[in-house]
């Protein structure tokens, strides 16, 4: 059921107690209620109710669980995802607020209620096809070898070597954000070059026009036609440089390159070249005449980092470089983009055990429901979560990651690792953030705390 849904709560007074006895931690959330709409009955989920079997249209209601403990006046501490005695294999997902839209206390809200209707289907998994230790090794070296390429152009910065990793293993898009002259430019050419694929770099200015990017028809006087040209983002690694400089027009014609791998040209649609995939770069210490990237295109970034200074160390190594003539010379490749296709594929094969999954989805859960689970002062600098395709990232960076480290199976640590990366973008603080100079990061670390780790 979609929409609003006025029910009303009946619950039992008499409900009270704790479950499993002493010693067993009480659960922290009153149960499941019945509500009756258009004479049917249905099981509508409060928050951090305790998970269980849910009435069906046709179907009785569960069995109602134990009483809140606060009731009774026992201390119960500020709820943390997933805590709670009956966990098992996966990690609690929190359901929805529990004023139900329409209700005499939510006269104005629109609240989206999920579990009033039967649950969704469960998708069977097609069964796993692990990693064979072959694969494993073979994967191992290819790495290493696009990493050692890139290490021999690029000094320090493990995490932007990392990040560019992943993306390449992923096909997903990067925004890297940093003060000019931190080898932005430099890194996203070194890994073009490594694997061999096309690498076209586009310089964002006020009066580029989208035709400058994905190409245009123009007439040929000797043949009395119009001939598609295709514009530079038809390469696999494109270079957007400073790309909130370019207007809004312009910025929206990235859009179906970077989600549908295509672009359009007349009535015509052009795929891009496999890999595809997009760097794009901003620096944030000059805003005149900039146009901030809307919330729809930063989602679709896969990743966003931000880089900082070098070492005194890696610096003066910079220096020895550039003596000794490396980045004269044009590097050979050392993979292949066949290689790098084979890689992809592998990459959807790492294990990811379904409590990691469940705590990825908890993660994107909390980012969009903050007051329950950090503390006020923080929740109220947050204007808007994640959305669903932070979850989608993490799952697949997370086993990228995995796969760069050697292993065939997600451990909670590769979350844990991407979470600035993957968010930092996509939770949205308001201006009261800015005025108390309150950092994203600091926000999505006391998010990241308040789940538990599976």
């Amino acid at each position: 059921m979609v929409g609003n849904v006025n029910a009303e709560e009946s619950v039992a007074d008499e409900q009270s107690g704790t479950r499993g006895g002493p010693g067993v931690q009480p659960d922290l959330f009153p149960p499941a209620q019945p509500a009756e709409v258009d004479g049917e009955t249905f099981t509508v989920a409060l928050p951090g109710a305790t998970a269980g079997p849910t009435a069906t249209a046709s179907g009785p209601a569960a069995p109602a669980g134990p009483a809140d403990p606060a009731a009774s006046g026992a201390p119960v501490d500020a709820p943390r995802f997933g805590d709670g005695a009956n966990v098992v294999e996966e990690a609690a997902v929190p359901d929805e607020p529990d004023q139900l839209s329409g209700s005499p206390a939510a006269p104005d809200d629109d609240v989206a209620v999920a579990g009033i209707d039967t649950a969704p289907d469960r998708t069977t998994p097609a069964p796993a096809r692990y990693l064979s230790p072959d694969e494993l090794h073979w994967a191992g070296e290819t790495v290493e070898a696009i990493s050692t390429a890139f290490a021999s152009k690029v000094v320090g910065q493990a995490r932007l070597q990392e990040t560019l990793l992943i993306a390449l293993l992923t096909g997903g898009h990067v925004l890297l954000e940093s003060v000019p002259g931190l080898a932005k430019t430099t890194a996203a050419q070194t890994i073009a070059q490594a694997v061999g694929g096309r690498f076209h770099r586009i310089q964002c200015t006020p009066d580029l026009l989208p035709s400058d990017i994905v190409g245009t028809q123009v007439y040929n006087q000797h043949s009395g036609t119009f001939e598609t040209q295709l514009g530079p983002v038809h390469a696999n690694f494109v270079l957007l440089d400073e790309i909130n400089r370019s207007s809004a027009k312009t910025q929206s014609a990235m859009l179906e390159a970077m989600q549908e791998r295509q672009t359009s040209i007349g009535d015509k649609s052009y795929p891009l070249p496999d890999p595809f995939l997009v760097l794009a770069t901003q620096n944030p210490i000059e805003q005149e005449g900039t146009y901030p990237l809307p919330e729809a295109q930063m989602d679709r970034f896969m990743l966003k980092d931000v880089l900082d200074y070098p070492s005194p160390a890696e610096e003066a190594e910079v220096l020895r470089r550039i003596d000794s003539g490396i980045f004269v010379t044009a590097s050979e490749p050392v993979v292949s983009v066949a290689d790098v296709k084979r890689l992809q594929a592998l990459v959807g094969r790492v294990y990811i055990d379904p409590a990691i999954v469940n705590y990825i989805v908890g993660i994107g859960y909390v980012t969009r429901h903050p007051r329950d689970y950090i503390e006020p002062r923080l929740a109220g600098y947050v204007d808007f979560g994640a959305s669903p395709r932070a979850s989608i990232a993490f799952t697949s960076a997370a086993r990228a990651r995995a796969l760069i480290d050697g292993r065939n199976h997600v451990v909670p640590d590769d979350v844990k690792a991407l979470t600035h990366r993957v968010l930092r973008h996509r939770v949205t603080l308001g201006f009261e953030a800015a005025a108390d100079e309150v950092a994203v990061e600091s926000i999505i670390d006391a998010m990241v705390n308040g789940i538990r780790t599976p």
